[in-house]
């Protein structure tokens, strides 16, 4: 078994609470569906900065990330089927899927 990150990148906010409460609904099933594939449910991003190599720093990272969670699946085919059913997409959402190494 490996873990493997999704990186969210975009998807829509909710307008209404109705709305709100439907989406996290979806990701509570989503979440409760893959259930002990789940290492870390993560989060969502807000704010960001970028720094250059040279220390320079600005505001906005530049990846256009908006979020994150860690899966441990048997192998990236396994992962990425486990990404293809994220509420995520059904806003607009893509994921990229990273295989994370031991260190």
């Amino acid at each position: 078994m490996g873990k493997y990150l999704l990186a969210y990148r975009g998807g829509g906010m909710a307008e209404s609470e109705a709305e709100r409460e439907a989406a996290m609904a979806a990701w509570g099933a989503w979440f409760t569906a893959l259930g002990s594939a789940v290492v870390d449910m993560g989060a969502p991003f807000g704010g960001s900065a970028a720094v250059t190599e040279a220390g320079d720093v600005s505001d906005g990272g530049t990846s256009g990330l908006t979020g994150y969670s860690v899966l441990e699946a048997e192998s990236m085919s396994a992962a990425t089927d486990y990404a293809k059913s994220c509420p995520l997409l059904e806003s607009g959402g893509s994921i990229d899927v990273y295989e994370a190494h031991e260190m």
